[in-house]
């Protein structure tokens, strides 16, 4: 069986007001990969734009607005974020590798806005990144373009700039998968990729909230099968709760009495472990994400349902946009309520939950943080991870080294020493 990636694109026009609903359709239609333009974010939306299940990587443009794109990845697939080139800084896309199995299969993934008044310049920067993510063997690039005057069935266009555009998309062999208007009857949401039968299923519809740019869901076909996970872990909600029972018939202090720690210990394993094995069944561990969160009910999925169900009747024209405007807003103040509530009753019961508290605060964290850069016992700044293990390595094994000590008597009257000093200092860079 292949394996295929289920992705979905939107140009959010702000997702700020739009977070909770973009959460609750992730969750419910089980994406691998959400792709976003114009997320208008800045450092205040760090709190929010975090979703379980899935990392991050996200551009932010905070001196212009109506700029910023992001790249949701389910944590189950393992991917590294790529820099293309020294101008990165100036083009508002992001490109990030997923990995295959034994690095075969590889995916590139970019996601790319393009402000319709942008220059030349930094045209012919993007394409310089293009050239260099089209080496790889299957990329697959989405965004908003703004290149309306572009006829994709002949292939031609009116401006010099969208000409250019054509030209670059030849020279780099690249295929537009998406066939319908995803704004006011423009063409303007692309998907791109390098190689025939990689996009497939690609589907125009639905809007986040009022955003006047329709959704993009499409699959990825990735060049291997999808691997069955063999772990298994325990079946506690089968167990068999006589456990505590038979827990009664592991040896004793009396009948440890004489024998020595590890004796003692293995014995004790060995009881509790074959009581374990006739209590508790085994299951194999789903590869699936994280399970869906408690605020995102029944009646919640349904009313994003319906709300999808009269965004296709003003299509039609069978509602009108009033009707269907009304329906977003009641749906954003549900998903918003339903979200607030659990949240509430955290900050309510944190002197008698404080670990679900921070289990949630650590959840909505950006980002873990890692060993900085060190500096050695010559002064050299240390960045590389595999330099840095070393150095701490070497560091803890020569505190922990054995060495004779002072009598017992002599321990116990010496006073508190200083605080232990390392050879080296970690930099604030």
């Amino acid at each position: 069986m292949t394996a295929q990636l289920k992705c979905v694109y939107t140009n959010a026009r702000s997702i700020g007001n739009k977070q909770e609903e973009l959460e609750a359709i992730i969750q419910q239609d089980g994406y691998d990969l959400v792709t976003i333009t114009e997320t208008w974010w800045n450092n205040l939306h760090d709190w929010h734009a975090v979703m379980d299940g899935y990392r991050l990587f996200r551009k932010d443009r905070p001196t212009r607005r109506g700029s910023g794109v992001a790249l949701h990845v389910r944590e189950q697939l393992e991917c590294t974020e790529l820099c293309l080139g020294a101008d990165e800084e100036r083009v508002e896309s992001l490109w990030v590798r997923i990995k295959g199995q034994a690095h075969k299969g590889d995916i590139t993934v970019g996601v790319y806005y393009r402000p319709p008044d942008q220059e030349d310049e930094v045209d012919e920067a993007f394409y310089r990144q293009l050239q260099a993510a089209s080496q790889s063997q299957a990329l697959v690039l989405m965004g908003d373009f703004n290149h309306p005057d572009i006829s994709w069935e002949d292939n031609i266009a009116k401006h010099s700039q969208s000409r250019r555009f054509l030209q670059s998309i030849d020279d780099n062999f690249l295929m537009q998968v998406v066939e319908e208007p995803t704004r006011k009857g423009a063409l303007l949401d692309l998907v791109l990729t390098n190689k025939e039968g990689l996009v497939e299923d690609v589907k125009v519809g639905g809007r986040l909230g009022c955003s006047d740019h329709e959704m993009v869901e499409f699959r990825i076909l990735r060049g291997r099968s999808r691997a069955i996970s063999r772990i298994k872990i325990l079946d506690l909600r089968r167990a068999n709760f006589g456990l505590k029972d038979l827990l009664g018939g592991i040896p004793g202090a009396g009948a440890l009495e004489g024998r020595g720690v590890q004796e003692c210990w293995s014995l004790f394993k060995h009881h509790l472990l074959h009581t374990q094995k006739r209590c508790i069944p085994l299951r194999k561990k789903s590869s699936k994400g994280g399970r869906r969160p408690a605020w995102l009910n029944k009646e919640l999925l349904a009313e994003l349902m319906w709300k999808r169900k009269v965004h296709g009747m003003w299509k039609e024209g069978q509602a009108t946009w009033e009707e269907y405007r009304n329906m977003v807003k009641a749906c954003r103040d549900a998903t918003r309520k339903a979200k607030a509530h659990p949240e509430l009753k955290l900050a309510r019961d944190v002197k008698n939950n404080k670990k679900g508290f921070f289990k949630y605060i650590s959840s909505k964290r950006k980002a873990r943080d890692n060993v900085g850069p060190l500096l050695n016992e010559a002064g050299v700044l240390v960045t590389e991870d595999a330099d840095k293990a070393e150095l701490l390595n070497a560091f803890f094994a020569s505190v922990f080294s054995a060495k004779a000590g002072p009598p017992e008597s002599q321990a116990l009257e010496k006073k508190p020493t200083e605080r232990m000093t390392f050879p080296w200092s970690r930099t604030t860079a």
